[in-house]
């Protein structure tokens, strides 16, 4: 029982230091090109669609702080009817995200990195949006083994930190973005794995596959983000916005 009280206490405190941890590095990637914009003079967003986009991730980033306070508090009755509901804004935002990236691919974006074409590059978020809908839908289907869903839910938000960690303003992620970007969601994803062995001593194989897949979706897009088949698909894709 004592290592049983353990252990749920360090899972509380370490979703509460993720939660935390993910609104930090999202508003301090994203501080300079959205939150905090006008302060640094920088031109407006280029379309509605694109503060929209901000606006339900954003809302995404409070709710899963929300309900990792909401677990830590014993309040699992109001968790489970808020999860509930954040299906619709998970749809929103998968949504949004879709037509914000076919919007990019068609119209152009100054986050598109340089060597990239705006219909190309769409690999990456329309991938991102994949997966949150892979982990999500998992979370939701393994809702009532809580271990297992707050995996899923972890991934979900890990899914979501390259764009802001490749934005830092720190010297040396901004000399090399990319490994940044892509290396701290690895390390936290296969850190969170080995937690979880640890845990049950044991591997969960399904949350490892999912794992696997979210590393194997990096070298994946890179690989096929310049192939002419991909080059293809997404500019029939951008024609889509229009």
């Amino acid at each position: 029982m004592t290592r049983v009280n353990n252990t749920r206490s360090i899972d509380r405190s370490l979703y509460g230091a993720v939660a935390a941890a993910f609104a930090v590095i999202v508003f301090a990637g994203f501080a300079r090109t959205y939150y905090l914009k006008t302060l640094f003079g920088l031109p407006p967003l280029p379309s509605f669609t694109v503060h929209a986009h901000g606006v339900v991730m954003t809302a995404w980033v409070l709710l899963f702080m929300t309900q990792v306070r909401l677990i830590a508090s014993h309040r699992v009755r109001l968790h489970q009817r808020l999860g509930y509901a954040s299906i619709a804004l998970a749809v929103l935002m998968v949504m949004i995200g879709v037509w914000t990236a076919l919007r990019a691919a068609r119209f152009g974006s100054p986050s598109t990195p340089a060597g990239f074409s705006e219909p190309t590059f769409s690999i990456v978020p329309l991938g991102d949006m994949l997966l949150f809908t892979l982990f999500y839908g998992a979370a939701i289907f393994y809702r009532r083994q809580p271990a297992r869903h707050k995996r899923f839910m972890y991934l979900t938000a890990v899914n979501f930190l390259p764009p802001a960690v490749g934005r830092l303003p720190l010297a040396f992620v901004g000399a090399h973005p990319v490994l940044f970007g892509l290396g701290v969601p690895a390390v936290l994803s296969l850190g969170m794995l080995a937690f979880d062995t640890w845990r049950n001593k044991k591997v969960d194989g399904v949350f490892a596959a999912a794992v696997v897949i979210f590393l194997a979706s990096f070298p994946i897009r890179i690989a096929l983000v310049n192939t002419a088949g991909w080059t293809a698909v997404a500019t029939w894709l951008a024609t889509l916005a229009g």
